[in-house]
């Protein structure tokens, strides 16, 4: 049987599950990127914006392009206030529609374990960047079960319930990454690990947080109730909170940057 799939399709609910969660591993991931500022940027899988949002706020660009798949993800993405400059459209990362060299840095943020034929995803982002500029990405280590809902999923197994899981989970590996952008011909790579925290008032809050909008709800609702508060107990035992009742969640996250060949 095949895997399930994580799919993301409500903007609100990714905001309130992963929107944070960007935040958190794309501040870090820009600092790491120190680019200068009057760039033009194109955001691969932009989703509802979240990272777009950093682009617009932190380095002045002449232009942002988001492209992403979900029209409900988009409608999102354009409330934003980074849409009094980012251009959001749908589209597909693997046939992105833009013109060759049109942009100084292109990036996939949470995005890579996405695509169809990650390969082609690359290429695109080579095509559309200029020479001299950034293609760039940072993943979920989702094999080294950096992603923020593992905790959770670990737990499902013994229910036999299969986690969703992106189609190609397996290009967040650092190697493969490397292999990945030495594959399109990109220079001076560089890659680093990137660990966030998320500080959660209680454990009732991660488990609602972590039950929206991802599919898993949906999941653990196909339970019986004894289960379901079986596995909610087996969870918050892995998970212990602080005097005040706080929980704290790491995440892992692995990044890759390269020069398109002059």
């Amino acid at each position: 049987m095949a895997e399930p799939k994580i799919s993301f399709d409500d903007g609100a609910a990714y905001e309130l599950l992963m929107g944070k969660w960007s935040q958190l591993v794309g501040d870090v991931f820009l600092d790491w990127l120190s680019l200068p500022s009057g760039l033009r940027w194109i955001d691969v899988g932009c989703g509802n914006g979240a990272f777009t949002q950093l682009v617009v706020d932190r380095f002045a660009p002449a232009e942002v392009q988001g492209v992403d798949p979900s029209s409900g993800q988009l409608v999102f993405a354009r409330k934003r206030s980074a849409a009094r400059l980012a251009k959001f459209q749908q589209g597909d990362a693997m046939a992105l529609p833009f013109d060759d060299h049109r942009f100084d840095a292109a990036v996939m943020a949470l995005v890579i374990f996405f695509v169809p034929e990650p390969a082609k995803g690359v290429a695109e982002m080579v095509r559309i960047v200029r020479p001299g500029g950034w293609v760039s990405a940072y993943a979920w280590d989702i094999p080294g079960r950096g992603f923020p809902l593992a905790a959770i999923q670990d737990e499902m197994l013994p229910f036999g319930i299969v986690p969703m899981r992106p189609p190609h989970p397996e290009v967040s590996r650092m190697d493969a990454l490397l292999e990945l952008w030495e594959s399109a011909g990109l220079e001076h790579l560089n890659s680093r690990e990137i660990v966030v925290q998320r500080e959660f008032a209680s454990f009732e809050e991660f488990w609602t947080i972590g039950l929206t909008g991802a599919s898993i709800g949906e999941q653990i609702a196909s339970l019986t109730k004894i289960d379901a508060k079986l596995l909610k107990e087996r969870v918050r035992l892995r998970l212990p909170a602080d005097a005040q009742g706080r929980i704290t969640y790491s995440a892992r996250a692995h990044a890759i940057v390269g020069r398109v060949p002059k």
